[in-house]
């Protein structure tokens, strides 16, 4: 049986290890693109403020981890999936036939429609390529412009600041991590950063990045005529000089580097002509099987189901991809495993201000909600619930709480009478999950 994987990340790295466990005589090729060995992005900020080296990054930090596997590494962009001949096209112009495929391409950072984002200093924080870069342009002292506050803006905010750039961060929502917090916890993120010396800006747009006037000018006349005699052409990187990102509010913001983090998009466009259904991912069923006969897909590149409401939808966060990559796995090599649904689950720190989220944070409809608010000292909690059941929560500055909170949204625990106890007192969840989960009834002055 010969598997291919496409995809380096965690989804397919997890799938990888999977198959081999459950079929140790298959055949694995393993596909990513990136020259470098299969590594998290999720580290990249690590490598930033050079808590760890490139090698840190790695998924598996074992030298010979893929070839005592007999995992086949691959190292070429798919660009074409025919799936009546069950075949790849390659970069490089050869094919690969594979028995089962899964596909686990992840995603994109999106490049918003603006002039002059491909000027030379705007980059992406997506792959060690773009980490390089950053590291020689963010010096201490540089002006740095973050476009985006979303999750992974503020995982580069706090990397960035802790390289000790003078750091601008533009936000279009209205607070930091939109997706991830209400209002009352992304302002608070926000001042927190303020405090710590970070600008934020919120309900902000960039609308162009300029080039430095000396750029601007020197491609035409007699130094132009010198630059692309001696192998400068048009396309040449420019000489160093700041950027003018221009704000829809009419302000100019100077920048040596501008990093866009305004969002990914699944990695889909190789799939044409393929006859796989997709959306904004690839449609999965249950057991994370395309349309197509014999392919898989997991990660950042899959509709999945989502744990807390049944809708199939792209989460594109880690634990779900090797989530994915496992279940995908076994389906692959025979057994009938049926995936639950991922929770939305994010956990964030931000210059040493932890928050996080899970589940339906934002509530539900006709369903009840407790919050707790201590701007003063940076620490805020909100509970959702449906009847007796708690399925959301987000929190800032309370990180005693993280594994209770997913716990008591993960198993539907019904809490009875400490849903009541809750909506008085939502710090009580510690002593909500004891009582619950060993049915016991907590006594004392509090109860």
């Amino acid at each position: 049986m010969r598997y291919v994987i496409i995809g380096a990340g965690p989804a397919g790295v997890t799938a990888a290890e999977t198959l081999r466990g459950e079929d140790p005589n298959g055949e694995i090729i393993l596909v990513g693109e990136e020259p470098e060995p299969p590594y998290s992005r999720m580290a990249i900020p690590y490598l930033l403020v050079e808590k760890i080296g490139e090698a840190g990054t790695y998924l598996r930090k074992q030298d010979d981890f893929y070839r005592s596997r007999a995992i086949e590494l691959v190292q070429q962009r798919v660009t074409a999936l025919d799936t009546a001949a069950q075949g790849l096209s390659l970069a490089d112009g050869s094919t690969l036939a594979y028995d089962r495929l899964l596909i686990a391409t992840g995603a994109t950072p999106v490049r918003p429609p603006i002039d002059g984002i491909d000027s030379p200093q705007v980059s992406t924080c997506w792959t060690l390529a773009d980490a390089r870069r950053i590291v020689e342009s963010a010096q201490p002292g540089s002006e740095v412009v973050l476009m985006g506050a979303g999750f992974i803006g503020c995982i580069i905010l706090e990397a960035l600041a802790m390289r000790e750039v003078k750091l601008t961060v533009v936000e279009m929502g209205d607070r930091m991590v939109p997706r991830m917090m209400n209002d009352k916890a992304g302002n608070l993120i926000k001042q927190w950063c303020i405090n710590k010396g970070v600008q934020v800006l919120t309900s902000a747009q960039v609308t162009a990045i300029r080039a430095p006037q000396a750029a601007a000018n020197n491609g035409g006349g007699l130094m132009g005529g010198i630059k692309k005699l001696f192998g400068g052409g048009e396309n040449a990187a420019e000489p160093a000089g700041k950027v003018t990102v221009e704000l829809k509010s009419g302000e100019k913001i100077a920048a040596d580097l501008v990093i866009s983090a305004t969002g990914v998009r699944s990695n889909l466009a190789f799939l044409q002509g393929s006859g796989i259904d997709t959306e904004q991912g690839i449609k999965v069923d249950r057991q994370l099987r395309t349309s197509a006969d014999n392919v898989w897909a997991a990660g950042d590149v899959a509709q999945g189901r989502d744990f807390s409401t049944g809708d199939y939808q792209v989460q594109a966060i880690q634990p779900t991809s090797v989530e994915h990559g496992k279940i995908a796995a076994l389906n692959m090599a025979g057994a009938s495993v049926e995936h639950r649904g991922s929770i939305n689950m994010n956990v964030l720190d931000t210059l040493g201000l932890i928050s996080s989220s899970f589940g339906l944070w934002m509530g539900v409809e006709d369903g009840d909600s407790v919050e707790r608010y201590w701007p003063e000292a940076f620490r805020y909690i909100c509970l959702q619930f449906r009847g007796d059941v708690l399925v959301g929560a987000s929190c800032v500055g309370m990180t005693q709480h993280i594994g209770v909170l997913r716990g008591l949204i993960q198993t539907e625990t019904p809490l009875g009478a400490w849903k009541q106890k809750l909506m008085e007192d939502p710090t009580r969840v510690m002593e909500a999950y004891l009582a619950s989960a060993q049915g016991a009834t907590l006594v004392g002055s509090r109860a």
